[in-house]
């Protein structure tokens, strides 16, 4: 059976990707078989698309890091799942078989059932981001009622969903991003800081009394872990999920824990934080809904480093 699947055959610009007829996949012992009804963007495939973040990925390949979708079949040993299940995951980025396609062939273990309250293009919107904020705030930093954590670029994809799980662990939370997306800040529950205009450490300190912030969550990168370490307390913790840069000395002068965030696949993850979507103490920010043929204006967005939310390809 022929199926629709976005392909690259070669490293570069939104160019490559090519809209193919490709075999439906069948799933083997241990996987199933999903109907994508909807695909998240991300930046990091931006990044494998111009050969970056995994250079060494085998070609032709299908790229895609979240799906929501219906399960359409089931391998062989497969029990937690059954045909007609909609359910929601991130799969393994160099496994050349991503979510721009109308199926997707996963193991059965990273897999979740779908927030009960939400659109497939709505949850596709999670699972990596989502995922990703989550071992963050949740898991890693841990974050606790009445703290105050700051969030560099909270209105992104990873951020927006760090905003509100801090939110909802009880903290007050600061958020960096331009003048136009303050508001979106404010509606999530945060206090923004205009990063253009104001001086981030300055107005960290300044709301804690000169103390500094319990933990932050840098989704900047470059030297600006270490700009967090000097609005950060004595004692405090920082995650980056990019490599760091500049002279961390101020990290172990203030006696400062920094963790290193990168996305492992499992299911427990996404059943952990599917019960904040149920209860609306979450919600993914989708900025605009694109129909798979357009994927390649998907991939402009992400080449251009701003904007709020996720783009969502709609494969229904």
């Amino acid at each position: 059976m022929v199926t629709r699947a976005v392909v690259i055959e070669e490293f570069g610009g939104p160019e490559v990707l090519t809209l193919s007829e490709v075999e439906r996949p069948a799933p083997g012992p241990g996987q199933v078989l999903v109907r994508v009804m909807a695909s998240g963007t991300n930046p990091v495939e931006a990044k494998i698309r111009q050969g970056k973040a995994i250079p060494d990925l085998p070609l032709p390949a299908v790229l895609g890091g979240d799906v929501s979708g219906v399960v359409e079949a089931v391998g062989a040993g497969v029990s937690g799942l059954s045909p007609g299940d909609e359910v929601y995951y991130t799969p393994e980025m160099n496994s050349r078989a991503g979510s721009y396609a109308d199926y997707n062939v996963v193991a059965e273990d990273i897999v979740a059932q779908k927030p009960r309250n939400l659109s497939h293009v709505e949850a596709a919107a999670i699972p990596l981001a989502g995922g990703t904020a989550w071992e963050a705030i949740v898991r890693r930093l841990a974050v606790r009622p009445g703290e105050t954590v700051l969030v560099h670029a909270g209105a992104g994809g990873v951020g927006s969903f760090a905003v509100q799980f801090a939110v909802a662990a009880g903290a007050r939370v600061l958020a960096t991003a331009g003048p136009g997306h303050r508001q979106l800040l404010t509606d999530l529950g945060a206090t923004a800081i205009d990063y253009k205009s104001e001086d981030v450490v300055d107005v960290a300190l300044g709301h804690t009394g000169g103390t500094g912030v319990d933990a932050v969550l840098d989704l900047v990168g470059g030297e600006n872990v270490v700009t967090s370490a000097t609005a950060t307390r004595p004692f405090g913790r920082i995650a980056t999920v990019l490599a760091p840069s500049g002279d961390l000395t101020p990290l172990y002068q203030r006696n400062q824990h920094l963790h290193g965030i990168m996305l492992t696949r499992e299911r427990r993850r996404l059943d952990e934080m599917t019960p904040l979507f149920e209860r609306g103490q979450a919600r993914p920010v989708v900025a605009e809904v694109l129909p798979l043929e357009e994927v390649r204006r998907a991939h402009e967005r992400l080449d251009s480093g701003h904007g709020t939310g996720k783009t969502v390809l709609d494969l229904t």
